[in-house]
């Protein structure tokens, strides 16, 4: 199959508990009704209390929402979030799931079903190629060197890549790569020592610096833009599997 990736903003700034509604239900209900096979959105709702460790690019607006519609074919599937106020950026995406839940000791393999929040949260950023690399060399650096570095220092429990094969939607901007980074709790990002896996002032220096310079070998540090959400699986091919137990924030 097929992955779109659909950039979402707001332009009427509704309440984040509203964005979540329409997405989920509304918008959730169309898309699969418009043929789309596994649904996937984060949300940047009510359910996140806390900001993003990135500096933001100042007077830019921030995104709402990350939706992940796989199809047969790959096409602009995001008609009903445009009737529903939105705007959308989509993007036809080459994803490599570097890791996944279970995959890591910071997780647990996933135990809940469609439709129920994730635990922990998920990072979204937006990812630009500096005009000094050329694609290749460009992912080389990321996934060579950037995945591998961050994945030995930084407690992550799904690290998700979407490269942009095309844009699918007009003035879509430039972005080239998409990703979701998922932590096990808000704390994991609020603290530096557990955002940068440090036990020690040293430690916890080192590893600033080696994510710093592995982030600046592919792209620009201050062009970087994440948004801190909510993870949604409404629908995935895999059969559901049982409920938690264990309450879930």
């Amino acid at each position: 199959m097929n992955k779109t990736v659909m950039i979402v903003w707001d332009p009427r700034k509704r309440p984040r508990a509203e964005v979540r509604s329409a997405l989920l239900e509304r918008c959730a209900t169309a898309l699969l009704e418009d043929g789309v096979q596994q649904l996937w959105m984060s949300i940047a709702d009510d359910r996140v209390g806390v900001a993003s460790p990135n500096p933001f690019p100042l007077f830019e607006r921030r995104m709402v929402a990350l939706v992940s519609a796989f199809t047969e074919d790959a096409r602009d599937v995001a008609g009903p979030l445009r009737v529903e106020g939105f705007e959308v950026a989509s993007y036809h995406v080459e994803q490599s799931v570097y890791r996944d839940y279970g995959d890591t000791p910071d997780a647990g393999r996933r135990d809940w079903p469609d439709g129920e929040r994730s635990p922990g949260v998920t990072a979204v950023s937006l990812l630009e190629r500096p005009g000094r690399l050329d694609h290749d060399e460009w992912i080389r650096r990321w996934h060579g060197r950037m995945s591998s570095v961050s994945e030995e220092i930084q407690p992550r429990t799904r690290y998700v890549r979407n490269v942009v094969i095309a844009p699918l939607s007009p003035d879509a901007p430039p972005f080239e790569g998409i990703v979701e980074e998922c932590w096990p709790s808000e704390q994991h990002v609020s603290s530096p020592w557990l955002f940068y896996g440090a036990a020690n002032p040293w430690q916890l220096v080192r590893n600033m610096v080696r994510i710093a310079a592995a982030v600046m070998h592919f792209t620009t540090l201050w062009r970087v833009r994440t948004v801190m959400m909510s993870e949604y699986f409404v629908v995935t091919r895999d059969p559901q599997p049982a409920p938690a137990t264990s309450s879930r924030t």
